[in-house]
């Protein structure tokens, strides 16, 4: 019998990286060589902490994330034995998306025939820039031409399904040109691409060359222009901007992160990992021993929690409902208040009262969350 207090949306961080990049503030741990059996049998401790008693046909799972750092650096063995060691808790369900990021340097048909034959259905390909000076300067561990290596050993051991990331408004020293790199994303043929906007975190490289005065962020003003080439170039080449930072064709949204912006509930296993019980958010850990040690005590490596009360729950519907294009179910008051934006081309009126941003009104979404927050919490 299935248990319907069990989230049907589970992500595992793998925090391995052969380097950090410069941009990057995420969770990671550095190895030259992956300790893959150790990091397996920490995510089967851990499963055996949080979902203690569960048997795994009361367990079904829609989606599957393996984020990071680099899922991929566990390689063709390590990702079947990860997925085996998740299935002895939960069952993937018959029609599962199962996503997994990758480096391209990482990405052999040999290695994508045995992640699909263990179940991953999806990857995500770190591909960042078609420009192998701008890589270097990310300090990526790959150039551009693994990018097309990468897409061609994904096709022939069977992944037609994959998206590729890339990063736009990048400091004007470095003369990148956008437009090439998205016409470049789209010869390739992927089924979707996630594209993010550079920003300079302060524990980062990047972050503390910009505070001894080295490079200079992006001007909102080419921020704009980069976004909206994205949005023409993309949907002219029939893909859906179905999220901000998200396009897709026809049939491959990324269902996994779709979950996150309805606000279901989802598990987090992994150091770093956030999950969320509907009412409940809590974190782990983030460095993996730290991590890795807790979870072989017998110890939860929760690292902080906190439980979100009406206004919380208030102010996420509206940000999250404005940053795809289902858009927000608005009441009279915030229709009101959103006029100005609807005659400014800034959001349209889709039916139901939906209340759906532009790709310019996208550019401005804060502050329309924040003035809309403060509607409703009168």
């Amino acid at each position: 019998m299935l248990r319907v207090d069990l989230p049907r949306h589970v992500y595992v961080h793998v925090p391995f990286c052969a380097r950090r990049c410069s941009y990057c503030d995420f969770s990671i741990a550095v190895r030259r060589t992956v300790p893959v059996n150790d990091y397996v049998a920490a995510v089967r401790a851990e499963l055996g902490l949080r979902f203690q008693g569960v048997a795994r046909d009361e367990w079904v799972v829609d989606t599957l994330y393996f984020g990071g750092g680099t899922p991929s650096k566990l390689g063709a063995g390590g990702v079947s034995r990860l997925l085996g060691a998740l299935r002895e808790t939960l069952t993937l369900a018959r029609d599962a998306e199962v996503t997994l990021e990758a480096n391209p340097e990482d990405i052999t048909r040999e290695a994508v025939t045995a992640w699909r034959e263990a179940g991953v259905t999806r990857l995500s390909i770190g591909a960042q820039s078609f420009d192998d000076a701008v890589l270097t300067w990310m300090h990526r561990t790959h150039d551009a031409a693994a990018i097309a290596g990468a897409v061609d050993a994904a096709r022939s051991g069977g992944l037609d399904d994959f998206s590729l990331d890339l990063i736009f408004a990048l400091p004007e020293q470095l003369n990148r040109d956008w437009e090439t790199d998205i016409g470049r994303a789209i010869a390739l043929e992927p089924s979707h691409l996630s594209l993010y906007g550079l920003t300079i975190e302060p524990r980062t490289p990047l972050g503390r060359g910009h505070q001894r005065g080295e490079l200079i962020e992006a001007p909102d003003e080419r921020y704009e222009r980069e976004f909206l080439l994205s949005h023409q170039a993309l949907a002219s080449a029939g893909f859906d901007h179905y999220e901000v930072s998200n396009f897709a064709r026809p049939g491959h949204r990324a269902r996994h992160n779709s979950s996150y912006w309805t606000g279901v509930a989802y598990a987090g296993l992994g150091p770093s990992a956030h999950e969320f019980d509907g009412s409940v958010r809590r974190w782990n850990v983030e460095p993996f021993v730290e991590w890795a040690r807790l979870v072989a005590e017998g110890r939860d490596p929760v690292g902080g929690s906190e439980r979100l009360d009406e206004g919380n729950r208030a102010s996420e519907r509206i940000y999250l409902g404005l940053r795809t294009s289902a858009g927000l179910a608005a009441d009279p008051a915030e229709l009101a208040h959103a006029s100005t934006w609807i005659e400014a081309g800034w959001a349209t009126l889709k039916p139901g009262d939906r209340l759906v941003l532009t790709p310019r009104g996208w550019l401005r979404m804060d502050a329309l969350a924040a003035a809309l927050t403060l509607v409703r919490s009168h």
